[in-house]
């Protein structure tokens, strides 16, 4: 049972930022991971916080890091002042657990803003490690049946908080 005022212990998951990118017709970035097969390939840039850093500074790293997309090209449409968390699953626990690090998942800072710029100024390869091979503009509705299965109930949480920048469908 969750009280009124609890807060969940969070130290074991890895602090993070997402962008929910939404382009003048109300339609949002989506990326497939570099490597990735199957049907749940898709998600949304995101990345970890570095010690000392903001998360409103954070989400713009990262969104440049990952997509090439300038801080100049944004405009910050709206947040989610909470954590989202999703746990890992086991095997990837595991794996986090033999690098030595003892994480259970991540906690996410989420950010909705308007992307300003055109086509061209979205460059997957902007970074010399890319994390994406592949970008598109799709309805917010349709991402959660994109990510992967454990992300989906922060994506759900995502489309609800986010719904009012996008395009209905």
């Amino acid at each position: 049972m969750v009280y009124p005022g609890w807060v969940p212990d969070l130290t074991r998951y890895r602090a993070n930022v997402a962008a929910a990118v939404f382009n003048e017709d109300g339609r949002i970035l989506i990326a497939r991971r570099i490597g990735a097969t199957g049907p749940y390939v898709w998600q949304m840039p995101q990345g970890g916080i570095d010690p000392g850093e903001r998360p409103e500074d954070a989400v713009l790293r990262e969104l440049r890091e990952e997509t090439g997309i300038r801080g100049s090209l944004v405009a910050p449409l709206g947040t989610i002042d909470r954590w989202l968390t999703y746990d890992y699953p086991k095997d990837v626990q595991e794996r986090k657990a033999r690098a030595g690090k003892d994480e259970v998942g991540q906690k996410q800072r989420w950010f909705a803003l308007r992307f300003l710029g055109a086509a061209t100024d979205i460059d997957l390869a902007a970074e010399a490690k890319p994390e994406f091979d592949e970008w598109r503009w799709t309805t917010l509705a349709e991402v959660p049946g994109l990510v992967i299965p454990w992300k989906r109930p922060v994506y759900e949480a995502v489309a609800k908080a986010f719904a009012p920048y996008a395009i209905p469908g």
